[in-house]
């Protein structure tokens, strides 16, 4: 008796790129960008990359998200723990599998077309 494997299922992310991936349930698939290495603070201060930074938030983009999130969609900057993570690679590229409850933020733009950007 033959036996076929069957092929993965297969969804798009923000370039419209098809993964072969379906994210289930409440979970977010991110791509956290590359490190930047050195970097400045506000005060022109250089950071080294070797410097630790503790319990410091981390910013990826929404690639993929489950059928039972809310508050997020693909594209979206989302702010999360790096310690509350799960990596995963899928075709040969790294991601992050978050639950929606585990992140923090979703960067919005300040001011819409049409908008003033008072509360009135």
């Amino acid at each position: 008796m033959a036996t076929t494997t069957p092929e993965a299922p297969t969804g798009t992310h923000g370039d419209g790129a098809k993964l072969p991936i379906n994210v289930l349930a409440d979970r977010v698939l991110v791509q956290v960008g590359q490190a930047e290495g050195e970097r400045r603070s506000r005060a022109g201060i250089l950071i080294p990359a070797t410097a630790q930074v503790s319990r410091r938030l981390t910013w990826a983009v929404a690639v993929a998200v489950g059928p039972h999130v809310r508050s997020v969609k693909v594209g979206d900057n989302v702010l999360f723990n790096p310690e509350d993570r799960f990596e995963v690679e899928v075709q040969g590229e790294e991601y992050v599998i978050l639950r929606e409850r585990d992140i923090h933020a979703v960067a919005a733009p300040r001011v819409e077309d049409g908008q003033t950007g008072l509360y009135l």
